[in-house]
């Protein structure tokens, strides 16, 4: 059984409603298995500032899938939730589902990199994944509550519980 940490995000189409569904699609998925919720906290947006905040949490799961195949059903919730990729990597955006941390592992594929990049210097990532994942050490030996205690929130607040 694989531990995976997934990041969701979304600024457009109503983010509170496409988080919510996107746990809903998560939970349904007859291959997942949500063991834990952050709450759900608005952040500014990363990169361009002229366009909505974004809500975010982090889910906590467990699943037989290899990486890859994981990634493929992340990307049909997406898609099915109206997800446009574009060129630009900072832009607005519907929903987005990242796998941020896959067992102990590192990834550096053409399709995947886990930890995700930018894990350790994103604030609206580091903090609700401390929230569900207390003491855990990320696969560098960095130790997240350390990190979440020394990060700067930029404005991160809870907005309220997912479950």
């Amino acid at each position: 059984m694989n531990l995976v940490y997934v990041g969701l995000g979304s600024n457009l189409s109503d983010p509170e409603q496409q988080i919510r569904s996107a746990v809903k699609a998560l939970a349904a998925h007859e291959n997942l298995e949500i063991t834990k919720l952050s709450s759900l906290y608005f952040s500014r947006p990363m990169g361009p500032q002229d366009q909505p905040d974004y809500m975010n949490a982090v889910v906590e799961l467990t699943t037989m899938l290899e990486p890859l195949t994981l990634l493929e059903a992340l990307q049909a919730i997406e898609n099915k939730a109206g997800r446009i990729r574009k060129d630009n990597r900072w832009g607005a955006r519907v929903l987005d589902l990242d796998i941020l941390l896959f067992n102990h592992e590192t990834i550096n594929s053409e399709k995947l990199i886990v930890p995700h990049y930018g894990l350790k210097e994103r604030e609206f990532v580091v903090i609700p994944l401390a929230e569900i994942a207390k003491g855990l050490i990320l696969p560098d030996g960095t130790n997240l509550t350390k990190l979440a205690e020394n990060i700067a929130s930029n404005g991160l607040k809870i907005h309220s519980q997912l479950c």
